[in-house]
């Protein structure tokens, strides 16, 4: 086992695996619309979260899914990481995970089973501290690791928080450093310290469970969850499903301490060239924003923060509880302002 590197067995890792943005959308656009089923109050139109289905007056499942490759080498961590991430999505649409799955890849004649057992063990631990059963799931014989969870929960049908209904003037309010997937890429590099690490895994095991919080409040307008298109690729989405802009402060973003160094020196996964390029003209930075800092904004983060969109009359309220919840690093980043969906990076 201690010669096992989960990160060697794969060409990606975590939420860095995912398709491009640019490239996701495309492949999207030969899907057939839903609009003929009018209980699914949630769909693909606005590439939000989960789906939402409504049961009755009371109750609307939320169903999700989430997979990849290594981010880290621990067995056990990596089956953590990809357990929060996928149970992330249900907070993120204010529901309450109720039921996982597993969804199993592993390279059988490669990795020891008990590499495998600890990956599902890891997987499980999470799935205990949301409180819902790891019920089953599907595995396969693959050439690359691949873990992940089938997430259901359950939201009031009038509770459900869109990533498309953020207001002009609401303030944006991140749950979670950013720097995640550089971290990741620095610990695949070797060059990530035990301090480093701890960062890593402590940010990405922490369950979102202030969604469920979040649901109750009207004025949040808007959640979703950063994760692989980076902080910048989630919150273009929020401004394109509200048709508004959104103005980003670089100096109050939240980071994560060990990857500033490292974005510094260039080191990040594949995925921010390709987020930056997907962004295109949705994005614009003020010319004193170093390069680094613009990485940052851009990395793949795995199991990231919750990024919602508040009336200003309640952001400090809002912000109070993410920091009484154990969000200690949330903070107010930016604002959403009327005009075209486009985001503005100022110092």
């Amino acid at each position: 086992m201690d010669n096992i590197r989960l990160t060697q067995l794969s060409h990606g890792g975590g939420c860095g695996c995912k398709i491009a943005p640019a490239m996701l959308a495309d492949m999207l656009k030969a899907l057939p619309q839903t609009h003929l089923f009018p209980d699914l109050l949630v769909g693909t139109e606005t590439a939000d979260d989960a789906a939402v289905y409504r049961l009755n007056d009371e109750q609307a499942l939320v169903a999700t899914t989430d997979f990849f490759m290594p981010i880290v080498d621990d067995p056990f961590d990596f089956g953590r990481i990809a357990a929060t991430n996928a149970i992330s999505d249900i907070y993120a649409m204010g529901g309450k995970p109720i039921l996982a799955l597993a969804i199993v890849g592993m390279p059988i004649y490669t990795l020891p089973m008990e590499a495998i057992q600890q990956i599902l063990a890891g997987g499980a631990s999470i799935c205990s501290r949301a409180g819902i059963p790891l019920a089953g799931g599907h595995s396969i014989d693959a050439p690359e690791p691949i873990y992940g969870l089938v997430a259901l929960g359950l939201v009031h049908p009038d509770k459900v928080k869109r990533n498309s209904l953020a207001q002009h003037g609401d303030v944006l309010i991140l749950g979670k450093p950013l720097g995640i997937g550089i971290l990741g890429s620095a610990m695949k590099k070797g060059v990530l310290d035990a301090d480093g690490y701890r960062q890593l895994i402590d940010t990405t095991t922490q369950l979102n469970t202030i969604g469920q919080e979040l649901a109750a409040i009207d004025d949040v307008h808007a959640l979703t969850d950063v994760t692989g298109f980076g902080l910048l690729g989630h919150l273009l989405e929020l401004c394109r499903g509200a048709q508004l802009g959104a103005i980003i402060e670089a100096g109050k973003l939240p980071l994560l301490p060990a990857a500033i160094g490292f974005a510094q020196q260039g080191i990040g996964p594949g995925a921010i060239a390709r987020n930056l390029a997907s962004f295109g003209a949705g994005v614009s930075f003020a010319e004193q924003i170093p390069e680094w800092l613009r990485s940052i904004m851009a990395d793949a983060q795995t199991s990231g923060g919750l990024l919602a969109a508040v009336a200003p009359e309640s952001a400090d309220e809002v912000l109070a509880r993410f920091h009484a919840n154990g969000f200690t690093a949330a903070a107010a980043i930016g604002r959403m302002q009327a005009g075209a969906p486009l985001i503005c990076i100022t110092e």
